[in-house]
């Protein structure tokens, strides 16, 4: 090493071209080019300590060739997966543990828990958590963590992939390397669920998957992105807070289930049928009706759902299909509404969700309404 005798106090390092074994995971590095002195006095004496909890999904895909992106099937660990992610050495220490290996289709209340579980013990013992998650259900169970943990002001970052690692430009490496650096990251602390892909990070709580294919899936139209990933920085654009209207869950009141709160998609020449055979039938909990338009159903439906709701104390919440905008309360029918709720800026699954934590919280219809009122709904 050579200093340089007048200016900054630069030094050069030659690149050193051989592996290194890294001390915590199982990944090999190399040592960096060039440096400063101040660099050195900017690396802090103890890094951050985060915790990889894998789940599955794209992210821990194989497919047969190069170009399949469609029909892979779950095949890695992730102790394969951060052994595809570039040098952290100075960034954070990496834990990593496999909690289940599933595609996120076949996640039911029972893992939804268990990773629930694991991440609030990740959370007492570490700095950070990262999830690697399967992007198809990846919104619902960000908001269920939202709802459910005691964050102790630490980030919790889920990440996921759009094509399986065999995919020529695979995207995996790169959005579980930014969840990493965002998670190590002081700035992320106190913004509850954060959501991580293609250098965009978003909240939990309302982020959603627009696109079945893209890269650039996961949107929040309404409420807007919290920061960015640019050349190995994160941005954000917004202080540290928690989304308007969270409620939080003690974990005390779970039991390995949730009540049964099912969805119905309305459309033209939609069959009331189906709300009968839920009922009767399925003995469901609960209802979230996807609606046409801002909470727009024909009036023998909304008839048809006052009158049963009011008949079983049936909370029904009134969502919508379109992603983005709410349905209002003045968009509720004005008669016979004593059990119908309107779902504010919740989608479907995520309204789904509230009402069963609610339900599972032994909340009447009046609670029920408040706890929508959070997201303008109620």
């Amino acid at each position: 090493m050579t200093l340089s005798s007048s200016g900054p106090e630069l030094f050069d390092i030659q690149e050193d071209t051989r592996d290194i074994e890294h001390p915590v995971f199982h990944v090999k590095y190399r040592s960096n080019s060039t440096g400063t002195l101040e660099s050195l006095q900017d690396v802090p004496d103890k890094l951050p300590v985060i915790k990889i909890l894998g789940t599955g999904g794209t992210i821990a895909s194989k497919g047969s060739t190069a170009f399949q992106t469609a029909g892979y099937h779950v095949d890695l660990t992730i102790e394969h997966l951060i052994s595809t992610i570039p040098d952290l050495s100075s960034t954070c220490e990496l834990h990593f543990e496999q909690v289940f290996n599933l595609d996120s289709k076949e996640i039911t209340t029972k893992e939804l828990l268990e990773l629930k579980a694991k991440t609030q013990e990740a959370l007492d013992n570490h700095d950070g958590v990262v999830i690697t998650h399967g992007t198809d259900t990846c919104e619902e169970t960000a908001f269920f963590l939202e709802a459910t943990l005691d964050f102790k002001d630490k980030p919790v970052v889920i990440c996921g992939s759009m094509r399986p690692s065999t995919s020529v430009s695979a995207d995996g490496p790169s959005n579980l390397y930014q969840a990493c650096v965002v998670a190590a990251d002081k700035q992320s602390c106190g913004r509850g669920v954060l959501v991580t892909l293609n250098d965009k990070i978003g909240s939990g709580y309302y982020i959603t998957k627009s696109d079945a294919n893209s890269l650039d899936s996961f949107k929040s139209l309404g409420h807007g992105y919290l920061g960015n990933f640019v050349n190995n920085e994160v941005h954000y654009y917004f202080p540290p807070v928690h989304p308007t209207g969270r409620m939080s869950f003690k974990t005390s009141l779970f039991d390995n289930t949730l009540p049964e709160v099912i969805i119905l998609y309305a459309h033209q020449s939609f069959n009331n049928d189906l709300i009968k055979l839920a009922v009767e039938q399925i003995k469901v909990a609960g209802i979230v009706m996807a609606t046409m338009g801002a909470g727009s159903l024909s009036d023998n439906t909304n008839e048809y759902l006052g009158n049963l709701s009011a008949k079983y104390g049936l909370p029904i919440i009134y969502s919508k299909r379109s992603m983005d905008g709410m349905v209002p309360r003045g968009s509720m029918p004005k008669k016979n509404n004593t059990h119908l709720i309107a779902g504010g800026y919740l989608n479907p699954q995520k309204s789904r969700i509230l009402l069963q934590l609610c339900l599972n919280a032994g909340m009447d219809i009046k609670r029920i309404r408040k706890a929508f009122r959070g997201v303008y709904g109620g």
